[in-house]
């Protein structure tokens, strides 16, 4: 019997969840749900003994823990709509009981591109055979902002402040925050809003960031943008490593911790040194070897 991942989807709207929330839950109950398939003798939409069957597999194949927790997470919403429309008559899911802990003190590891790799790809962005003005500017806000992509296509041009230089970032949950601007940066933003924005249909854009086909840059056309470069450079690139990478400069140039947190825009201190401090099997190597 086919799930009502239909069904499940117009819940969340009824419900008031945001647009990407539901993209998230419905991409992961589809994905849980092709497991259920294939094991065709699961003729219910969600049992307990699926679900740990189901998580088991996901640590199995080495999913990151961050990553199954999200899908715990989404399936337990899951499990929510299903009691209620009727669907199951149990509740199947707690979240303190079944997403998967972390050992205190274990380090949460992140990627961040290596000094010579940030050379690399500034170098390719100077290339202006291959390299166009709006990406160009791209590169530079992504690498030296360390804003996410949702933030990058959503800057407006009354977010930009000259006199001092600076980005006002709206973040997660409405959150604001400024971001000062390198020299470099503006330069470039003042190349492309000159160039190949004015002469774009869409230069009148209250968005800084404009496409051929629309006022407002989609992040898909980002990611695919860097999906070329990553093949170009061979180097894996994505729009949250350079915010990894950036917060991981920040640092390691030895700007405090609450200064790297307030430009990122994280909730707290403690997010920061959870998820962005990276120390290299290099640097640790190092670092053992001075004793």
């Amino acid at each position: 019997m086919k799930a009502p991942i239909e069904a499940f989807q117009q819940w969340l709207v009824e419900e008031g969840k945001a647009v990407k929330t539901i993209e998230s839950y419905v991409n992961d109950v589809r994905k849980f749900e092709v497991y259920r398939q294939e094991h065709s003798q699961f003729e219910e939409f969600l049992t307990r003994f699926l679900f740990v069957r189901y998580k088991q597999h996901l640590q199995e194949n080495k999913f990151k823990v961050s990553t199954i927790n999200k899908k715990v997470n989404s399936l337990k919403v899951y499990n929510d709509f299903l009691q209620i429309k009727g669907y199951v008559k149990d509740s199947y899911i707690q979240l303190k009981k079944d997403k998967v802990v972390i050992a205190s003190g274990s380090e949460h590891s992140v990627t961040a591109l290596t000094e010579e790799e940030v050379e690399r790809f500034l170098f390719y962005l100077e290339d202006k055979t291959k390299v166009s003005e709006r990406n160009r500017l791209i590169g530079y806000l992504l690498l030296y902002t360390g804003v996410r992509v949702s933030e990058l296509v959503g800057i407006r041009l009354e977010d930009i402040s000259l006199m001092p230089p600076a980005l006002t970032v709206k973040g997660k949950g409405g959150k604001i925050r400024e971001i000062s601007l390198r020299q470099d940066v503006l330069v470039y933003m003042k190349e492309y809003m000159q160039g190949e924005r004015e002469e774009s249909a869409f230069h009148s854009s209250s968005y800084l960031l404009v496409s051929q086909r629309g006022e407002k840059l989609h992040r898909d056309a980002v990611r695919n943008w860097l999906s070329h470069v990553s093949k170009e450079l061979q180097i894996h690139l994505h729009a949250h490593i350079f915010r990894h990478t950036f917060a991981t400069r920040l640092l390691r140039k030895g700007v405090d911790i609450t200064t790297v947190s307030k430009l990122t825009g994280h909730s707290s201190v403690n997010m920061t040194v959870k998820y962005y401090i990276q120390t290299s099997r290099e640097e640790k190597q190092n670092a053992v070897d001075r004793l």
